[in-house]
């Protein structure tokens, strides 16, 4: 691991990146890398993709949405977010976001405090390649960061916007 002083510069190109079925994460900024401040991901997003909806217990998630167009229901309120857009995402509030567009999406996500990153790497060996995850697996991995999952929003998304949960 590097110091946080080797860690000035991260290139365009630069960091280890994981799959989760419709979305991808490149971790650019750890935890380790901040004191434990905060991390930095960027969130690549297929087209008619919807992240399951969720709320997070300990972690606030800022994004910003680096290209393309993504849908956005935080709480009760819905909306676009265009290339250039700030969506802040607090802790216990339901949350989720999706592609409705036909081309690629791309956020970069700040998380606070760090280590939600790790979630995403530990979920990312729960995704087998064909077919759908052990959702047993998926809950325990889930409580272990205080994370719930918003289940009810989905049929009316998917169906309203024509899009598909991560891995299904």
């Amino acid at each position: 691991m590097k110091g946080r002083e080797e860690r000035n510069l991260v290139e365009p190109d630069e960091g280890t990146a994981v799959a989760l079925g419709g979305i991808g994460v490149v971790f650019k900024v750890r935890g380790e890398d901040t004191g434990g401040a905060f991390s930095i991901v960027e969130h690549p997003v297929e087209p008619g993709t919807l992240v399951p909806p969720h709320t997070h217990a300990r972690e606030d998630e800022l994004s910003f949405v680096i290209e393309g167009e993504v849908g956005v229901k935080i709480g009760a309120k819905v909306f676009s977010a265009t290339a250039g857009s700030y969506v802040l995402k607090p802790r216990g509030v339901p949350h989720t976001f999706w592609n409705a567009g036909p081309k690629h999406a791309r956020l970069l996500e700040i998380i606070y405090p760090a280590g939600f990153e790790r979630y995403f790497t530990e979920m990312a060996r729960l995704i087998p390649p064909e077919g759908q995850p052990d959702f047993e697996q998926v809950a325990q991995l889930a409580a272990r960061y205080d994370l719930t999952f918003e289940l009810g929003w989905v049929p009316d998304l998917a169906k309203k916007y024509n899009l598909k949960v991560l891995g299904r």
